[in-house]
């Protein structure tokens, strides 16, 4: 059900006339332009009720609006109540949260907005669109939401920072910070602002807990040719993590950043760097014609893996996948023999699995363990009260993941513990064929993303079948589960950054039908040179490698469908299942037999 928003927006209504604001902007972000945020900054979810970690909500003096992607529709529609209406992004007519400002708010409107959630590229176009109206953009420095809200907004986690080592990391944050600061020189810059979680974790070699399932911790740095300076909460702070830093950097108060920055009079000679991702407020602290937009160049390094990186990442996916045939094999087992479990019930015993495993911290994600008509829900989440009964009789989807102290997995395996429909097969099998045609794809270098997306869907637009989502993110090391800058995706992003060798990234095609399943298959992939009989154009070639090991499902592809290349590549792929998986799951005696019986060739 709905959580109902009515008294929540009559709050916000009253605050928002007090402060003389007609509308008042509501990001899914923190001020670290997080994807995924911890409780105490969750705004958007809870003045609108929707859970989902995308979206934009706009309240005016008499109408709400959430606008979201693809992903997000069907759970979006379901979690709204009256008083929202929901804005279907990338379909036909629906405007952006942009857009919709320009054209449905009256002209001369006050448009309040936290300017630590919103970043300085997009309330600079904002401003331009805006002002042609007459309307204007009103920064307001103590949350509107945060004052509805009140006593009831949790506090903000305290957990400790703790040290990721070099056998992981294969590069010391000395060797990081000369590579940064050699990049700041070439850009004739003071130095850079660095404000994004997992920029800040990987350069520091640090890790800690303050987002669920994110092993990041709330923090800014400040890096120039004489320091680098870490503003964190300084109780996190363990002596293993000073003796860390050493003298390489100082540490000074979160909640000093701002003043600092206010402070350091760069007075439009020396320049900061900041990238498409810092706030509005990090400009309006240091002043707009100090600072210089770029590309991350941290974001840019993060994502192509060192060697150790890689290597964590082929190893934890192995014990990964062992953990996932234990837990296929036992919930199969279950539910052939008539016990009742409900989505939950099986999401909690694959994370008991995952937990037996070597250097596992937790989940990469909140698992999705959806059955039937859930399956169908992109992002959906199982909750104790409200979550389905497993029905053997219809398909299982289970997207999830784990963060080892050596990397992070996420895998999506779709499953039928019954007798498939003739039609869910064909479905599968489409997703199948797409699946194989990124993991086998050789292309030039400066290929993008981009460019290799219609791979995955052209074996289901022959049936014209279609999937509302990218076909692949980039995947942190022992960081945050999505990772960019680079993906596999129809989003024009995706054409600003060519895949390289050591990226990582995910296969995961799928397809959807509302009320009825969901499809997906989801390895993990690493970005590799390829020989290749010839070199045109003298650019080189790269391939991939799937290091997620786990069987995909022989009961729901339909053999017929699929050309004898993509039949040895099944076969293949299930025997490098049964020999790198079978050593560690040999001590289970029902997982063996399933792997076994999973993996015969077709």
């Amino acid at each position: 059900m709905p959580v109902s928003t009515s008294e929540r927006l009559a709050s916000l209504r009253s605050e928002m006339k007090g402060h003389d604001i007609n509308v008042f902007l509501v990001p899914s972000e923190d001020a670290h332009q997080s994807e995924y945020i911890a409780d105490c900054d969750k705004r958007r979810h809870w003045i609108s009720g929707f859970t989902g970690s995308a979206g934009f909500a706009i309240v005016t003096e008499t109408e709400a609006a959430l606008f979201t992607d693809g992903r997000y529709f069907l759970q979006a529609s379901q979690q709204l109540d009256d008083n929202w209406t929901l804005m279907k992004q990338g379909l036909p007519g629906v405007p952006t949260w942009q857009e919709y400002l320009v054209k449905n708010v009256p002209a001369g409107s006050r448009i309040g907005l936290d300017p630590t959630l919103i970043n300085a590229v997009d309330a600079h176009q904002l401003k331009t669109q805006l002002e042609p109206l007459g309307s204007q953009l009103v920064p307001i420095h103590e949350n509107l939401v945060d004052l509805v809200w009140g006593n009831d907004r949790p506090e903000a986690p305290k957990n400790k920072i703790f040290v990721q080592p070099i056998q992981y990391t294969g590069k010391s944050v000395e060797e990081k910070l000369e590579e940064l600061r050699s990049h700041i020189k070439s850009k004739n810059a003071y130095g850079t602002v660095v404000s994004a979680l997992d920029e800040i974790a990987w350069l520091f070699n640090l890790r800690g807990s303050d987002i669920e399932c994110n092993p990041v911790f709330f923090s800014y740095a400040i890096i120039s040719e004489q320091e680098a300076i870490l503003f964190v909460d300084l109780n996190k702070v363990t002596d293993e993590v000073k003796s860390h830093l050493g003298s390489t950097v100082t540490l000074k108060p979160y909640s000093q950043f701002f003043t600092y920055l206010k402070e350091l009079n760069l007075n439009g000679e020396n320049k900061l760097l900041v990238n498409n991702k810092t706030s509005l407020a990090v400009e309006v602290a240091v002043g707009e014609t100090n600072i210089v937009e770029e590309r991350s160049f941290i974001t840019d390094r993060k994502a192509i893996k060192t060697k150790e990186e890689l290597d964590g990442m082929r190893a934890c996916h192995l014990r990964d996948g062992a953990a996932l045939v234990q837990y296929l094999a036992w919930l199969e087992d279950k539910l052939l023999a008539g016990e009742k479990l409900s989505e939950v019930e099986a999401a909690d015993r694959l994370e008991q699995f995952r937990a037996t495993q070597e250097h596992y911290v937790g989940l990469s994600f909140a698992t999705i363990s959806s059955t039937g008509p859930n399956g169908a829900i992109i992002h959906y989440k199982p909750e104790k009260e409200t979550c389905k009964i497993i029905d053997p009789s219809q398909i299982y989807l289970c997207d999830s993941g784990g963060q080892y102290l050596d990397g992070t997995t996420d895998v999506t395996r779709t499953f039928h513990f019954g007798t498939p429909t003739a039609y869910e097969k064909r479905c599968f099998t489409r997703v199948l064929q797409g699946h194989i045609a990124i993991d086998v794809a050789v292309f030039p270098k400066g290929t993008t993303g981009y460019l290799l997306d219609p791979f995955a869907r052209q074996p289901l637009w022959k049936d014209g079948l279609n999937f509302l989502h990218g076909t692949g993110h980039g995947v942190g090391s022992f960081l945050n589960v999505h990772e960019g800058p680079h993906g596999i995706g129809i989003r024009p992003h995706f054409n600003d950054t060519p895949l390289a060798a050591g990226m990582t990234v995910t296969d995961e095609p799928g397809y959807y039908e509302d009320g009825k399943f969901g499809i997906r298959i989801e390895n993990v992939i690493l970005v590799k040179n390829v020989e290749t009989p010839n070199n045109f154009g003298g650019r080189g070639y790269l391939g991939f490698e799937h290091v997620t090991i786990a069987p995909i499902g022989l009961n729901l592809i339909d053999v017929d469908l699929l050309s004898s290349s993509e039949r040895q590549w099944v076969n293949d792929y299930h025997q490098e299942c049964l020999t790198k998986l079978g050593p560690l799951v040999a001590h289970d005696e029902l997982a063996t037999a399933w792997l076994k019986k999973e993996t015969q060739p077709i």
